[in-house]
């Protein structure tokens, strides 16, 4: 490490080069890398089409005129030894100048110690990325190029792309200057090959950095391209390792230059700007992108991650005149997680069968017979992930029993929530005790969310959420699923939420659901139906919130509320209520694989045999007939036999006759707190199950031995 003042230098040679002519406009305006992940993505087409649209080889006025108006620009090359470094070029705004829609001249340099001062002062005509953002209106455009001339106090550069980025993780920040830049002042600069405490300090507590890229050319892009890039989270998004970085890669404009660069060639070159002191930490060494991977799906908002390995370091303290002061982080950086508490879920994940301990946080009445519980772990573990629409099996002992009983109801929540909620109807012995006997500060067994019954919040067709009674709280997960997946990502899933009441003093979520249609920008609609609505309530949206529409939910009101188009059905409430609306849809020809619909018990939707879709056949593990001939079974846990005989009913019952007492909930195969590994022999069903079991497993509450099967073990 050497240390030298770090002091504004003239350049003694001005250069004026010939400009460049880039190339005619390639059929593609992505190279090889980028389309390699646009077709990872499946978004080849769209990526083709927007890239023809939004790329081009000169700047817009709007662009040029950002440009004057704005106090820095980000800057990205590459040194001799072809190492990417970034780097921030400053200025009172006005220092860059836009003569024509080719051309960026600049009246700043890099200051002394900065690896991009050589770049722009010794090389021939070199490659450079621009990033110019705005942090207090969070606007950014990207313009690439070469270098065009030089002279005593900057230079110029000719537009080879230009581009604008959207918005997210663009954290507020309002400018000011402490010195005038471009005089001279007082600084360090310090080079290593190893980060050490202070500037991991820097990094782990940074909420912005940038990343410099470059496509070195092949023949169908023949022209070297430097790229540079913003990237934006909360404090801690990025994890330090020894000497390597690991980053969450969260939604973006599926551009993806940065990562297609990194494809092609890894070496990769970090800026970390502390914006209350001035200090720049620039890093360069190798990036390795990573598509998936236990971290990534336990990282709130993150898609992909990536790696990258330091293997030089230069830092320079009060390099900057500028200062900024944090106004607000971005919304869609508060919408991320941190490496925390993604660590956090995979401890969690991995105790997804065992009973954890949960408090009562907090409890909601919701309306006259549903109240929603709020729960919090208290054995120092993380919430385990879960979908939107799944449910929690939870374990009680209730007054005057021996032994706990246990029983699955459906989250109300969302992943993104946090938290978990159990809005409960009362109706029943066990949730009569939850309405009467259970307090805030109470304790409740619970294991991992688990089902099937689940929605991609992000999918191009229209959902049309069809609920009934209590039948609301797993409707009412999805939507908060894909409103806040719609809004992270720009694109609110087209929804038409159709919720059914005798009347409005039963009616949940009220508020709840009024302010997720407001947040749906227009993308989600509401149809409140009573079945018998008191006198005094009032209808229609202008008039009140306390219904739409008087009657029942049917195929004549979806026909008369939802314009003509192909959607996707999810059903949830009584059994007469999803079978009724499953046999109207079906009706209309609508295709058994757009019907999803939650099952509670044998008492759940019946599907036509000839009318079930392979993914739920898929979801049965064997088709085969019911034995006809007696089958030895073996307990294998507890060592116990019996003997099954046709007609004696499910294997659960049977493990029941000889005094075991293996855990259930809805004895109908819908909740699959029964689900027990087989290690010999084959079971099957008198009707597929709802719930998915793995290969290997069975559902006892309904699952019998199957036709050809002697002998049949069970780990009970």
């Amino acid at each position: 490490m050497y240390l030298v003042p770090l002091l504004k230098i003239s350049i003694p040679n001005i250069m004026n080069i010939t400009p460049l002519t880039f190339p005619a406009k390639q059929a593609s305006p992505w190279h090889r890398g980028e389309r390699s992940i646009h077709q990872r993505m499946g978004a080849a087409a769209q990526m083709e089409n927007i890239g023809q649209r939004v790329i081009r080889d000169y700047m817009p006025d709007q662009h040029r005129q950002f440009y004057q108006q704005i106090p820095f620009m980000v800057v990205g090359a590459v040194d001799a030894a072809g190492r990417p470094w970034a780097s921030l070029l400053e200025g009172e705004p006005g220092f860059m100048q836009s003569p024509d829609s080719q051309q960026l001249a600049f009246q700043a340099l890099p200051g002394i110690g900065d690896p991009l001062l050589a770049i722009l002062t010794e090389q021939q005509q070199p490659a450079l990325g621009m990033l110019g953002i705005e942090l207090h209106t969070r606007r950014r455009n990207r313009v690439n190029g070469r270098l065009s001339s030089r002279h005593q106090t900057g230079f110029s550069m000719q537009v080879g792309q230009s581009f604008g980025n959207c918005p997210q993780y663009i954290q507020d920040r309002q400018f000011n200057f402490s010195r005038q830049p471009g005089l001279p002042y007082a600084g360090t600069v310090e080079e290593m090959t190893a980060l050490d405490d202070t500037a991991r300090d820097s990094i782990v507590t940074a909420d912005t950095f940038f990343v410099a890229s470059h496509f070195t050319g092949d023949e169908e892009h023949p022209e070297a391209m430097v790229d540079v890039s913003h990237r934006g989270g909360k404090p801690g998004f990025v994890q330090i390792e020894g000497n390597v970085l690991r980053i969450p890669d969260f939604a973006g404009n599926l551009h993806f230059n940065t990562f297609g660069n990194f494809l092609l060639n890894p070496n990769a070159g970090l800026l970390f700007v502390d914006f209350t002191t001035g200090d720049m930490l620039q890093l360069t060494g190798k990036a390795q992108v990573l598509f998936e991977g236990a971290e990534v799906s336990g990282f709130q908002g993150a898609e992909r991650s990536w790696t990258f390995s330091v293997e030089h370091v230069v830092r320079r303290k009060n390099a900057l005149a500028l200062r900024w002061t944090f106004s607000a982080y971005s919304p869609n950086s508060l919408m991320t997680g941190s490496w925390q508490e993604a660590q956090a879920k995979l401890q969690a994940e991995a105790l997804k069968n065992t009973w954890r301990p949960f408090r009562i946080e907090r409890i909601e009445q919701e309306s006259s017979n549903v109240r929603s519980f709020y729960l919090a772990a208290t054995d120092g573990y993380a919430l385990a992930t879960f979908e939107a629409g799944q449910h929690l099996p939870v374990r009680l002992a209730l007054l005057g029993d021996a032994k706990p009983s246990i029983r699955t109801y459906t989250l109300s929540c969302a992943p993104s929530d946090g938290f978990y909620r159990l809005s409960i109807k009362q109706d029943g012995r066990f949730s009569q005790h939850m309405h009467t006997q259970m307090q805030v500060g109470d304790l409740i067994e619970a294991r991992a969310p688990q089902g099937d019954f689940v929605i991609d919040a992000l999918a191009r067709r229209p959902a049309v959420l069809l609920a009934a009674g209590i039948g609301v709280t797993p409707m009412l997960a999805m939507l908060r699923q894909i409103v806040f997946e719609g809004l992270r990502k720009r694109r609110v899933r087209p929804t038409y939420f159709f919720y059914s009441v005798r009347h409005e003093a039963e009616r949940a979520f009220q508020q709840e659901l009024v302010d997720l249609v407001r947040r749906g920008n227009g993308a989600v609609k509401l149809v409140r139906v009573n079945s018998a609505p008191a006198e005094t309530s009032t209808k229609g949206v202008d008039k009140g919130i306390d219904y739409d529409v008087a009657g029942r939910v049917d195929t004549a009101l979806l026909k008369a509320t939802l314009p003509f188009d192909d959607f996707d059905f999810y059903l949830c409430g009584p059994q007469p209520f999803m079978q009724s609306m499953y046999d109207g849809l079906r009706s209309l020809n609508i295709a058994d694989e757009r019907i999803h619909a939650e099952s509670f018990g044998p008492s759940g939707l019946q599907r036509g045999q000839h009318q079930v879709s392979t993914a739920n056949a898929n979801t049965v593990p064997s088709l085969a007939p019911i034995a006809k001939t007696d089958v030895q079974v073996l307990f294998s846990a507890s060592g116990k036999e019996a003997r099954w005989v046709q007609g004696s009913g499910s294997l659960l019952e049977l493990a029941e006759q000889r005094g075991l007492a293996p855990e259930f909930s809805c004895r109908g195969g819908s909740c699959g707190t029964c689900r027990t590994q087989v290690e010999a022999g084959k079971v099957s069903y008198l009707s597929a199950p709802a719930f998915h079991c793995e290969p290997g497993e069975a559902l006892l509450c309904c699952a019998m031995p199957a036709e050809g099967e002697s002998k049949i073990v069970l780990k009970v």
